[in-house]
């Protein structure tokens, strides 16, 4: 196929992504493994180098860290979390029908979302409805005790690890960050540097800390921009790190590729699929995610896996295996509407070269 007619279908998927409606601005990449494929562009009101929140994305980088970790063997993933906390903090946090299952929680039950653990921030609230909680003041800091104080007035989902059970919680990306923290010695932001961003040699890459810093566009809720430094800045490992399209499509390479830990883990993060419903509809593993795709929706054309994580702010970065194509970029749109529009470009792309 001419370069030419390549570059139409990558254009043509990029301005369909930006007229969805309440996107403002879209930015679409895609390269394959030896970058021949090599395309980025973007839309509305964003430019291609544009910097913005990848938000839940950074739960790849996470995952990332703590099997570079475990390779140091400073942690397992059967760690069970009261190895890391006080009983005075942590004790509690997991009691459903008054029995506390703390002491069962385990690393791994953190990674997958099968800790039953509630989520502290969008506890029986949609998403986009706490994204517009930030515009009516909502702003606010959620540090570590913050949350867990929150947590445990919450009532836990299921046991921890009960068989077929899933629940999308951020509570658990607040405690694997922590538990990173207390095994390294050193701040998220400063591990997340040390073992991600310098190897790689990303320069416009890094953990949102300053709330005076104003480089990462706003996203959107709907048709409200949305700059929340105080919530962003303490949320670093669930979804605090800016990037650019660009340069979380060299992460996502180099965690596909063996750049940091042994390529067949990746069997690893993929060997127990459990079926998210809420955000949106997507298998989740090991610190991984695998998008749902119906042969409806892709021409009755098989596919294969696409693996790899969506970001509340309507960011994305995802491998497909079978044709060797990365996917990153965003639609900057929180409401949790837009999310379509990037997954119909990525399947346009992927059946387009099958």
């Amino acid at each position: 196929m001419p370069v030419m007619i390549k570059d139409q279908v990558f254009e043509k998927s990029l301005f369909k992504m930006a007229k969805k409606n309440n996107v403002y601005g879209a930015i679409f990449a895609v390269e394959n493994g030896d970058s021949s494929i090599s395309w980025k562009g973007s839309a509305g009101n964003l430019s291609q180098d544009d910097k913005y929140f990848i938000a839940s994305v950074t739960k790849l980088y996470i995952t990332a860290v703590l099997l570079i970790l475990r390779e140091k063997k400073l942690l397992s993933f059967t760690d069970r979390i009261t190895e890391y906390f006080p009983e005075s903090l942590i004790g509690g946090i997991h009691i459903l029908d008054g029995v506390d299952y703390t002491g069962e929680i385990t690393v791994a039950h953190l990674m997958s979302n099968t800790s039953g653990l509630p989520d502290y921030f969008y506890y029986q609230k949609p998403k986009g409805e706490a994204a517009s909680g930030l515009l009516a003041g909502g702003d606010e800091a959620w540090p570590f005790e913050r949350v867990i104080n929150q947590v445990k007035s919450l009532k836990p989902k299921f046991k921890p690890g009960k068989k077929g059970k899933v629940f999308y919680s951020d509570t658990n990306y607040q405690l694997l960050g922590a538990i990173i923290e207390k095994v390294t010695d050193m701040n998220i932001a400063d591990v997340f540097d040390e073992f991600i961003f310098k190897p790689l040699s990303l320069v416009k890459t890094y953990a949102y800390t300053d709330i005076n810093d104003t480089e990462p566009v706003p996203f959107y809720y709907k048709r409200e921009q949305i700059f929340a430094p105080n919530y962003m800045a303490s949320v670093t490992a669930e979804g605090g790190i800016v990037s650019t399209a660009a340069e979380t499509m060299k992460f996502l390479k180099a965690f596909f590729n063996g750049f940091f830990f042994p390529e067949d883990l990746i069997l690893e993060l993929k060997s127990n699929w459990n079926m998210i419903y809420f955000p949106g509809q997507f298998y989740y593993g090991l610190g991984l995610e695998k998008l749902w795709t119906p042969r409806f929706m892709t021409s009755m054309k098989s596919v294969g896996e696409i693996l790899g994580f969506w970001g509340q702010t309507g960011s994305f970065a995802f491998y497909n295996p079978d044709n060797d194509l990365y996917f990153t970029g965003t639609v900057n749109q929180a409401s949790g509407m837009a999310h379509s529009a990037a997954y119909k470009a990525i399947i346009n792309v992927i059946t387009s070269y099958k």
